[in-house]
């Protein structure tokens, strides 16, 4: 009987941590953004006078990109775990991937004005 150590290699704490800090950033633009639109008067040139400014814009960006990456940890333990093919679980990481990647680039050029 040949025994495994796996203890020490921290399997799975990185992506438990990395899935906290994103909840926590998305958590906190999420309030922050709701005081702002408590704040502001409504309507169409609030947004634009609110999102014209470089500050909102980037923090915006980064908070698209924690919700990439909390997205790709959870759907890629989901894959791992139902899905048991090695082909079609590996096709469906790559199209995660893809999608993942192109919805962000999207994100940015809208946020942008690209």
């Amino acid at each position: 009987m040949v025994n495994r150590i796996v203890v020490g290699a921290h399997y799975g704490v990185r992506d438990w941590i990395m899935q906290r800090i994103t909840a926590v950033l998305m958590l906190v633009y999420a309030v922050a953004l709701v005081l702002f639109v408590l704040a502001l008067p409504s309507g169409y040139e609030s947004w634009k006078a609110l999102f014209s400014q470089g500050w909102v814009r980037i923090l915006t960006v980064i908070t698209y990109l924690g919700v990439v990456l909390h997205a790709w940890v959870g759907m890629r333990d989901v894959w791992m775990d139902y899905i048991k093919p090695a082909g079609i679980r590996l096709t469906m990481h790559v199209l995660t991937i893809l999608w993942l990647t192109g919805c962000f680039f999207y994100s940015i050029k809208v946020v942008w004005g690209l």
